[in-house]
């Protein structure tokens, strides 16, 4: 059953990635375009996200334990540090770049069309360079600790 719930889940999710456009990188573009062919629809994708993620936060938390889980599994760093900051950053000038951020890319990977891929070959090729970078500026810090 859990199975089938995620993957109920994710079809909404795309789904709602494509029917709003945000999988067509054109329509996210033009969002930020604000000097040129401006098109503000997105402001309601995202408001709607918005209401949606703050009464969904709301009504699940308020029951005891998840439906298939034993516990909620809520991230309990709160810190704005510079890594968030930076890998905030660097995801907004991706997505203003190539139109496309992950959940917009990955529902609509299934047309073939090679923008889309070449993105989320890109993105692998950033969270593993990203983890080994990590992993080797930390390393020294723990041998010295």
């Amino acid at each position: 059953m859990k199975l089938i719930s995620t993957f109920l889940i994710g079809l909404l999710f795309g789904a709602g990635i494509v029917i709003s456009g945000m999988g067509n990188p054109a329509k996210v573009l033009n969002f930020f375009d604000i000097a040129g062919s401006w098109d503000p629809s997105l402001i309601f994708v995202m408001g709607g996200a918005l209401i949606t993620t703050f009464i969904g936060y709301r009504l699940v938390l308020a029951r005891p334990r998840p439906v298939f889980e034993s516990k909620f599994s809520v991230p309990s760093n709160t810190t704005i540090d510079a890594r968030l900051i930076g890998g905030s950053a660097i995801f907004g000038l991706g997505w203003g770049i190539a139109g496309f951020c992950p959940g917009g890319a990955l529902p609509v990977m299934g047309t073939g069309r090679w923008e889309v891929l070449l993105f989320v070959g890109a993105l692998i090729v950033g969270i593993v360079g990203t983890r080994i970078a990590v992993k080797a500026l930390s390393a020294p810090q723990a041998r010295s600790a």
